[in-house]
């Protein structure tokens, strides 16, 4: 079932009563996975519980990350919401073009803290930045509140069944956690040749290796590909 292939990431959250919320609206609209990354308040609690109303069976099967990557490995496409744009060259995407996404793949709705957002650092994981439209000098909007527009839109457009998707059953796309090692392998190869010289750019320097190759859509046989390229690389002469 579709709605299985989607999952909400909350990052931080700082609030027992949002996360509660957010089960709720999760339930509401027929979804069953929510995931959390480093939550402040205790986990579960009883706020919490009293906020989900009906949803404790929600809560009951959250699932709770360390980091975010970790959060990270079973997902294929990544939708980082925010309140603004980012300097950065990572696609856009509205409400309205939602019905653009595979829906087939394993698809993670990422929300930020309600004292920060995402930073960049988050960001540079997704594959698409997703703005709320809201009053241009008041844009933020609760936590809850932006997982539930979220949620009954994608709800509305799989009961719809307005997601019909040609693929060549011949190219796989890779997943998050195969990007995710490719990457690694590649952080591992640079190291090695003493190319972050500069310790204080360097996480700058992954921020944007990150956001290049979460972006490129890229499939398992490229992967394949760029690892051996690195493992090239990094064979002594």
């Amino acid at each position: 079932m579709i709605y299985n292939n989607i999952s909400f990431i909350l990052y931080e959250p700082q609030l027992s009563e949002n996360i509660g919320s957010c089960a709720r609206a999760i339930k509401n609209f027929n979804f069953k996975n929510l995931l959390i990354v480093n939550p402040k308040p205790e986990f579960p609690n009883d706020k919490i519980l009293a906020t989900s109303v009906g949803a404790k069976d929600i809560i009951k099967k959250t699932k709770i990350f360390r980091n975010l990557e970790e959060s990270l490995s079973r997902i294929d496409i990544l939708i980082a919401t925010s309140a603004r744009f980012r300097n950065k060259n990572i696609k856009h995407i509205s409400l309205e073009d939602l019905n653009k996404i595979n829906f087939n793949k394993k698809i993670g709705f990422l929300f930020g803290s309600e004292a920060s957002g995402l930073k960049n650092n988050e960001v540079s994981y997704a594959d698409y930045t997703l703005q709320i439209p809201s009053n241009k000098n008041f844009r933020s909007l609760n936590l809850s509140h932006s997982l539930i527009i979220v949620a009954q839109i994608v709800s509305s457009l799989i009961s719809k069944k307005k997601i019909k998707f040609n693929k060549s059953k011949k190219i796989k796309r890779a997943s998050k956690h195969e990007i995710m090692n490719m990457l690694d392998f590649c952080i591992r190869s640079l190291e090695k040749k003493n190319f972050f010289k500069q310790a204080i750019k360097k996480p700058i320097m992954l921020e944007n290796l990150r956001s290049i190759f979460y972006k490129m859509e890229l499939s398992q046989k490229e992967i394949r590909i760029l690892s051996s390229v690195f493992a090239g690389l990094i064979k002594n002469p």
